[in-house]
Formats: structure tokens, C-alpha cells, sequence
């Protein structure tokens, strides 16, 4: 081979490898974020169930606590569309890298954020099942962990930005 035919190869696998990257952040985005608001949203509707067979009048006020760990399952579906469009063959290995951090910080920050955000809803879900008025309390609290995957978010928007 001759030195050009080296460093054309040098050049597409690097390329490659760059793709592959950021593909893997994107991944990562999407499944994380939507495992934990699965996860969140089934603790939230176990403690739901748990909570109605007290008292049935409560469904809509603990549908709509237990569905509060969906947005971040949306946060990142939402990211994998500012980013996708960043994917481009003959991408830097920096930009790669950018979106593979992307991916990591919305990822496992609204996996986490997901996952506690539905304890928190559960504790208030069970409470308003023991007769307690603290739907808009839980509600309030709730945000909190909320507030972090909002973050996240907006971490990936001035990742993409900077690419």
C-alpha cells in the first residue's frame, strides 16, 4: 500500500470510529431516559393501585402524579433530535466525543431523576390514599427532582450548539 492509501484509510476509520461514537451517545440518550421513566412511572402506578383499593375517588390525581417520570423519557427524545442532526460522516472525533457526554449527562441524569422523582410521588400517593390532602405538595416536591433532567437538557442544547 502506498503512504496516500494509508492515510485514506487512517482517515475512514477514524471516520468510523468518530460515527460510531456518537452514535452510542445517542443510544444511551434515548434508553436511559426512557428506562427511567419507565421505572418511574410504574413506581408512581404501583403505589396508584396500592392507594386506590382505600379510596377510588383519587384516580385522577394519582394518574396524574404517577405520569410526572414520563417528561424525562421525553427530555431525551426531545435531545436526540437536537443532536441528530450533528451526525454527519466525516464528523470530528471532538464532536463525537461532545455527543457521547451528551448522551451520558442526559442519559443518566434523567434515569436517576426519573427513578426518585416516582418515590417521591408514591410517598404522596399513599398518603393521599390515607385520607391526607397533599396533592399539590407531592406536586410541588415532585419538581424538585424534575428541575435536574430539565438541566440536563438544556446541557444538551448548548452542547449542540457548540458543535
Amino acid at each position: 500500500m502506498s503512504p496516500d492509501s494509508l492515510a485514506t484509510a487512517a482517515v475512514a476509520v477514524t471516520s468510523n470510529i468518530a460515527l460510531y461514537t456518537a452514535w452510542i451517545g445517542m443510544f444511551l440518550m434515548v434508553a436511559l431516559s426512557g428506562a427511567g421513566s419507565a421505572l418511574g412511572t410504574v413506581i408512581g402506578g404501583q403505589s396508584s393501585i396500592a392507594a386506590m383499593k382505600k379510596r377510588d375517588d383519587i384516580f385522577a390525581n394519582c394518574m396524574l402524579l404517577s405520569a410526572m417520570p414520563g417528561t424525562q423519557g421525553l427530555y431525551g427524545f426531545g435531545a436526540f433530535f437536537l443532536l441528530k442532526a450533528k451526525i454527519v460522516p466525516g464528523m470530528p472525533m471532538e464532536s463525537a466525543v461532545a455527543i457521547l457526554g451528551a448522551g451520558l449527562i442526559v442519559g443518566l441524569v434523567c434515569l436517576l431523576s426519573a427513578i426518585q422523582q416516582g418515590r417521591v410521588v408514591a410517598s404522596g400517593i399513599e398518603s393521599i390514599g390515607n385520607g391526607n390532602d397533599v396533592f399539590s405538595k407531592t406536586l410541588v416536591l415532585a419538581v424538585f427532582p424534575e428541575l435536574y433532567a430539565i438541566i440536563s437538557f438544556a446541557a444538551a442544547f448548548l452542547i449542540s450548539t457548540g458543535i
